[in-house]
């Protein structure tokens, strides 16, 4: 995007057009600018501000009316550099740390609730790139939580913390849960949940090792985490489709729909998209076809990366809906998701 300049009086008018379409979908016309705003110029100057504008590629006529609404360019220059920013609504913010941070189940759960929980709040739909979970195991330790109950705690050597909650038949002492521990570790530290499993099986099977009825239900349990064939390689969480259909309002959007859940069932394509929109911090928005991020305009995508404990970009989250989106309010939300989901993992 080329550089734009404003003066005080134009970025005003230009704030107001946006905020006004935002909110209500309506164009905006030299005459209600004036009434509104209650500026001290003549109609002409309010024409004039509205002409250069227009001519700078910021607002447009949608059809014969007089008023003018944003176009994408437009928008995306006043979410990049006017729009205010505010911090995330406290009510969003105990949603988020609530459904997120529930315990005992897999970091993929996790994920998955990260992405109906966005689909919830935004009202649009939610979507979260997963990471491949089944990684080469820095360390395992088994922890005591209660009688009968452990916590398996598994991290990789990328730094992803993958914690389980697992319930047994029989209580188990700190120091038994210790000795499992070392003991895996030493057998079978560097290689993957998935190869553990299957090393220990073949031992046990072969009567290479001998694991008594209740570390073997340990075990069992234990390593059972992330190793579904989902989890094995990097996949996308997609929540909320069919609030697209509640965003189609009119009959030539049902094209513009119906290409988007061409692209959204293309998991490929779809994994390839966030892949590339999710580098550095902080939340992006792309609009539409300008960016290249959809075969037609009208649609937006904010995208937010999340991070393990070596501070590395491991996954995304994001938000897909009609241009018309309250970016006020999915911004902070997507940007305080994707720090949870940072401070969890990690």
């Amino acid at each position: 995007m080329s550089m734009i300049e404003l003066n005080e009086r134009s970025e005003y008018i230009f704030s107001y057009i946006v905020e006004n379409y935002l909110r209500m979908g309506m164009p905006i016309g030299s005459k209600q600018v004036l009434a509104d705003l209650a500026l001290d110029v003549s109609s002409a100057t309010i024409r004039n501000v509205m002409a250069s504008l227009e001519s700078q590629g910021l607002i447009i006529a949608p059809h014969t009316s007089a008023g003018r609404i944003p176009t994408s360019r437009g928008l995306k220059f006043y979410i990049d550099g006017l729009m205010e920013i505010g911090d995330i609504d406290q009510q969003d913010k105990a949603h988020i740390d609530q459904i997120c941070a529930q315990a005992g189940e897999t970091t993929n759960d996790m994920l998955n609730r990260a992405g109906q929980t966005l689909s919830g709040l935004s009202r649009h739909l939610g979507l979260v790139l997963a990471p491949k979970l089944d990684k080469a195991v820095r360390q395992i330790q088994f922890v005591k939580i209660a009688p009968a109950q452990a916590l398996v705690v598994i991290v990789s050597t990328d730094g992803l913390i993958e914690n389980r909650l697992i319930e047994l038949d029989k209580d188990v002492s700190e120091s038994e849960l210790q000795r499992l521990s070392n003991f895996i570790n030493e057998l079978c530290a560097g290689r993957t949940i998935g190869d553990i499993s299957r090393t220990l099986a073949d031992a046990m099977k072969k009567n290479r090792i001998h694991l008594d009825r209740i570390t073997t239900d340990l075990v069992t349990k234990g390593l059972a985490v992330a190793t579904t064939n989902q989890a094995n390689e990097p996949h996308l969480i997609i929540k909320g489709q069919s609030k697209l259909l509640e965003d189609v309002q009119a009959i030539e959007d049902v094209e513009r729909a119906r290409d988007l859940f061409t692209l959204i069932e293309d998991q490929q394509r779809m994994m390839q998209l966030v892949q590339s929109t999710s580098d550095g911090d902080g939340v992006k928005v792309y609009l539409g076809a300008e960016n290249d991020i959809f075969n037609h305009a009208g649609w937006s995508m904010m995208i937010a990366p999340y991070k393990n404990a070596d501070n590395n970009i491991i996954g995304a989250l994001g938000v897909i809906g009609p241009t018309r989106l309250n970016y006020g309010r999915i911004i902070p939300i997507l940007d305080y998701t994707s720090r949870v989901l940072t401070k969890l993992i990690g």
